[in-house]
């Protein structure tokens, strides 16, 4: 086997990053494209170090007439390599790119329950975490969004998501698969330039290349980087505040101390009331509802919210900020 510096740096940074643990069981995810075969040939070539379990899993959209042969592709390549091969082939249409991400998220971890592997390993690269960044902050997501690419995180109470290649541009990949003869699988969906996520990637990424930074992949990828350590301390600092300003009522309903959250920054308000809509909102909070149960801290006695998603409403009642649920009338 040769040994390249890529094949020293990954070793390195799933030694140092803590990442996966030895002798686990590893379920791979693989496209067939050149990030996803450059992560499996690196990890299959310093498992000896490891002693690790490795499968390969390989989930067919199906939106793709060469979906099928696609799939095939990666199962002659788990046979050529003596591992086991686990299809996942989606049975409703999928239209975008969330729900296919959502799916592929969902069927890994079936995946991984059944055949008890501890961790599932993707193959996104630190392009796709400057892509990630970029597609986030004109959304217009906060922090959060601009981190959401990270090392690790639990998908279940047993399973693990881990993304060993972050620090490795898709150029680096590309290359290194070059250099192995690895038969990449082209998908031409990459080319479709109605996916926001490939007109950044075919068009904006190349444009910043050019006209403002070269290395712009690798300096957003450690925005990225820089912003998850900050996001990780604020969420922890929050999570300890909410506990702290947080009762019951006599009906059993949520009460906020506001005399607590009038001396915290606006920042770790907005944190701590952002954390507790998660909990009452049927979906993900926006911005307006943050902002507007985040304005009762300071707001006159009695002042209240109009109902939320669900039907819950904030009103001021002295120190307090009360959530309860609106009562249907008859």
């Amino acid at each position: 086997m040769t040994w390249t510096l890529i094949h020293a740096q990954i070793h390195r940074t799933i030694r140092d990053r803590h990442l996966i643990k030895p002798k686990q069981r590893l379920l791979v995810a693989v496209s067939g494209g050149q990030d996803s075969l450059c992560l499996i040939k690196l990890l299959l070539d310093i498992q000896s170090k490891w002693q690790w379990f490795i499968a390969i899993a390989h989930c067919d959209h199906c939106w793709r007439e060469d979906s099928q042969a696609n799939a095939t592709h990666v199962e002659n390549l788990a046979k050529s390599w003596h591992l086991p091969y686990h299809l996942q082939t989606a049975t409703q249409p999928i239209n975008t790119e969330a729900t296919a991400r959502n799916w592929r998220y969902q069927a890994l971890t079936q995946i991984a329950e059944v055949n008890n592997y501890q961790y599932i390993i993707t193959g996104h690269t630190a392009s796709d975490r400057a892509e990630t960044l970029l597609y986030n902050l004109m959304r217009g997501t906060g922090a959060d969004g601009l981190q959401a690419l990270t090392w690790q995180r639990p998908l279940t109470e047993n399973i693990i998501l881990v993304r060993p290649l972050l620090e490795v541009t898709r150029h680096q990949t590309e290359q290194f698969c070059q250099n192995f003869n690895l038969p990449i699988w082209e998908d031409s969906t990459n080319q479709n330039l109605k996916y926001a996520r490939n007109r950044i990637r075919q068009q904006l990424i190349p444009y910043l290349k050019e006209n403002f930074n070269p290395q712009v992949e690798r300096s957003l990828a450690q925005t990225a980087e820089l912003l998850q350590a900050e996001v990780e301390y604020l969420e922890q600092t929050a999570r300890q505040l909410r506990l702290e300003a947080s009762a019951k009522g006599q009906q059993g309903d949520l009460q906020l101390n506001r005399r607590l959250l009038k001396t915290i920054p606006l920042a770790l308000q907005r944190r701590v009331m952002r954390q507790v809509l998660q909990e009452i909102l049927p979906d993900a909070p926006n911005f307006e509802h943050i902002e507007k149960i985040t304005a009762l801290i300071t707001a006159p006695n009695r002042s209240q919210t109009d109902p939320f998603p669900g039907g819950a409403i904030a009103q001021v009642q002295g120190d307090w900020i009360c959530i309860f649920q609106m009562k249907n009338e008859e």
